[in-house]
């Protein structure tokens, strides 16, 4: 035997009885860290505990908040900073931004209007062209984002304005009444349209908002396409190289933003009845669907968040507004506190990235 096999022979011999165990290293986490993990794991838990403690104090305050009929208000009035929310989350997701959602959303209803009663197109024809109108604007925005490669912050905020001054010239400042409206046009107003069971007014654009957010849920978390939105936000060089086109990502997601805002226009004209280009949703949208998107817990470093909690931070600003409101508080309070949960908001995010680092 070789002097080579005799030592191999040696060795083999010499593992006899060894332990077989492979080396384990074990962290002790803290009660906080396990905490910090599953907050990470679970995107919509902060916003949905903040909503159940919003809802025990002000049901605690005012005896009449938890009527169907205070409820019902509330799922009215977020119905349109809701869907307005769904095309926001789908932006922040991948790290950029849209403060555009709201001049979307009114120059898309205007589209609707004037389209049905300038030019006599009917009214179910013109909505789908405001729908196409709203996916070309949000178009726009993402192939300027994607192809020129400039910030989402500062297209959309040039944008919005180009958009807001767009509408005005184009609709002449011209507001279409409510009573033209459902005389000649009444899909138009669809959405503001309502059940009442139990005798509880609920419209049609609480259920529109409901199946929305379900549905998006659904595709952001199971579908590759959902995948790899959370990837270009996460982290768009290896998002690439893995194989994901970030650049038709990034235009999809803000094309399908720009059609949700669409959507919410013509919610708008349901839930105000008419067609107005001065409508405060054009400056006010963006700042209420950010505001829904943060307390939502939606990371606005990208690639974190959930949908689900981008209702909930939407269900929070209302609760918050009408709980105030019921109280008898001063309104100035309501965005005093609605601050102060966007910054503490943003804080918790922070803190819970540290899970993942």
């Amino acid at each position: 035997m070789s002097s080579d096999a005799k030592a191999a022979t040696s060795y083999e011999e010499g593992l006899k009885g060894a332990s077989t165990r492979v080396a384990e290293f074990h962290e002790d986490k803290t009660a906080l860290k396990r905490l910090q993990t599953w907050l990470h794991q679970t995107p919509s838990a902060v916003p949905m505990i903040v909503l159940v403690v919003a809802l025990v104090v002000f049901g605690f305050l005012s005896p009449n908040f938890f009527k169907p009929a205070t409820l019902s208000t509330i799922l009215q009035q977020i119905a349109i900073v809701g869907i307005l929310g769904c095309a926001q989350s789908l932006v922040v997701l991948t790290a950029g931004i849209d403060l555009s959602v709201g001049a979307i959303a009114v120059f898309s209803s205007v589209i609707m209007g004037q389209f049905t009663f300038r030019y006599g197109i009917p009214a179910p024809a013109s909505i789908l062209i405001g729908l196409a109108a709203g996916t070309a604007m949000g178009f726009a925005n993402g192939w300027l984002v994607a192809k020129v490669k400039l910030p989402p912050f500062i297209v959309t905020l040039g944008t919005w304005q180009i958009l807001l001054a767009a509408n005005y010239i184009y609709s002449a400042n011209e507001t279409i009444r409510s009573s033209d409206i459902a005389a000649s046009a009444a899909s138009l107003q669809f959405w503001g349209s309502s059940i009442q069971p139990g005798g509880v007014k609920v419209l049609y654009a609480v259920f529109l908002l409901v199946a929305l957010v379900a549905v998006m849920a659904y595709v952001l978390r199971h579908t590759a396409w959902g995948r790899h939105v959370y990837a270009v936000g996460d982290d768009p060089d290896a998002a690439e190289l893995a194989g994901v086109q970030t650049k038709r990502v990034l235009i999809q997601v803000y094309a399908l933003a720009g059609l949700f805002c669409a959507v919410a226009g013509w919610v708008m004209i349901g839930r105000f009845g008419s067609v107005s280009p001065s409508a405060s949703t054009g400056v006010m949208g963006n700042i209420q669907s950010i505001t829904a998107v943060v307390i939502g817990g939606i990371s606005l470093f990208g690639g974190r968040g959930s949908i689900v909690g981008m209702f909930f931070g939407a269900l929070i600003v209302g609760v918050f507004e009408m709980g105030l409101k019921m109280v008898g508080t001063d309104p100035q309070w309501t965005f005093f506190l609605i601050g102060l949960l966007i910054i503490i908001a943003v804080a918790v995010d922070q803190w819970i990235r540290k899970a993942a680092a």
